[in-house]
């Protein structure tokens, strides 16, 4: 059993699938919960066995699994999130808004896994010290939709006096588009008229990231 090899030898002696059997406690009256735990990081037929499988899934995917119910797909679900949580404290610490590889690694984790665009805007005060960050944007698989108006009244909003943008690309590989370079020049150009300046538009990829402003694209 998965729970008495975790107490005679330690975490480190379990597999990926006897680590999640642990979670989930039981199987069905067909499969045990370690073959159970297998199917869901295979995500059925569908690919190679994979703990990045599980952050394919939302809740409601989880319940459409036999043997998995409301209780076990929260546990899950809180698993993923707790493991996306202690990504972000561990980069926390090394996070300084002049640093992009520091930027990109605190949201890197927040972001890679996203099956759509998001666009995401930190607002910093005169030191560089950040106010908040927020989501300007959702979009489809391959193309957020955000405007400078939107953006710029944001951060008049919450008195910025600098901003940082974010973007995944679901595709996994950070290289800009054509899109992406004239509209960080468009709303650089917009902020230096009206004083809040765009220090830097990252894009994040799947553990991976391009700046703009290392780029030399600003």
């Amino acid at each position: 059993r998965p729970d008495e090899k975790f107490l005679n030898f330690g975490a480190g002696a379990l597999t990926d699938s006897e680590l999640l059997a642990i979670i989930l406690r039981t199987g069905t009256k067909e499969e045990s919960c370690t073959v159970l735990a297998d199917r869901i990081l295979s995500r059925g037929e569908e690919s190679a066995k994979s703990l990045l499988n599980l952050f394919e899934y939302e809740t409601e995917d989880l319940m459409k699994i036999k043997g998995i119910g409301k209780v076990k797909a929260l546990k899950i679900r809180a698993v993923i999130e707790l493991s996306k949580r202690i990504a972000m404290t561990s980069a926390a610490e090394k996070l300084s808004f002049n640093n992009p590889e520091a930027i990109a690694g605190y949201y890197m984790e927040q972001m890679r896994h996203s099956k759509k665009e998001q666009v995401l805007m930190l607002m910093l005060d005169s030191a560089c010290h950040l106010i908040r960050d927020t989501v300007i944007s959702l979009g489809t698989v391959n193309c957020a939709l955000f405007s400078p108006r939107e953006i710029f009244l944001e951060a008049v909003k919450n008195e910025a006096v600098n901003i940082i943008l974010l973007h995944n690309h679901p595709s996994g590989d950070p290289t800009p588009s054509s899109n992406d370079k004239k509209a960080t020049k468009r709303l650089k150009s917009a902020g230096d008229l009206i004083g809040i300046e765009l220090l830097d538009h990252i894009i994040v990829g799947d553990r991976s990231y391009v700046s703009m402003k290392e780029e030399e694209l600003l």
